[in-house]
């Protein structure tokens, strides 16, 4: 094979090693839904369509929901008692006490991630590892 030839030919693989590392790229990025919210008398279940998975978030006597945030893999619910959690990974429901008079000022979820920003704290919801982490205002 002459010198041009093996050029050629390793300039060839290398771009179809590119582009398919591109593609795979974007297909983790493509995030179907697959985590869904049923409510019930006194709990909310969280379906996972992926794993076939279901986590029962129970609440108590006075609990009441107020909002509800859902992205394609994550869901984040706010109560009159605490923000309730969960993802898409078999981590199943993690909560954060919400503080007397705390007031929320926005939420959002997308894809594994979720914010609640109140009057009091910034809080995260990692739909991956099922955690929350927070900081004061």
């Amino acid at each position: 094979m002459s010198l041009s030839s093996l050029s050629r030919f390793l300039r060839v693989v290398l771009f179809s090693l590119l582009v398919g590392v591109a593609g795979k790229a974007l297909a983790e990025d493509d995030l179907g839904k697959s985590l869904f919210l049923v409510d019930e008398s006194n709990r909310v279940v969280a379906v996972n369509a992926e794993t076939g998975q279901f986590f029962d978030l129970v609440l108590s006597a006075k609990e009441r929901i107020q909002d509800r945030y859902i992205g394609n893999r994550v869901a984040v619910l706010i109560t009159n008692q605490r923000f309730a959690g969960v993802g898409s990974y078999p981590s199943g429901w993690s909560s954060q006490r919400r503080k007397a008079g705390e007031k929320i000022v926005s939420a959002e979820a997308v894809d594994y991630s979720a914010l609640v920003v109140t009057s009091d704290r910034i809080l995260t919801f990692n739909g991956k590892s099922g955690a929350w982490s927070q900081k004061r205002r």
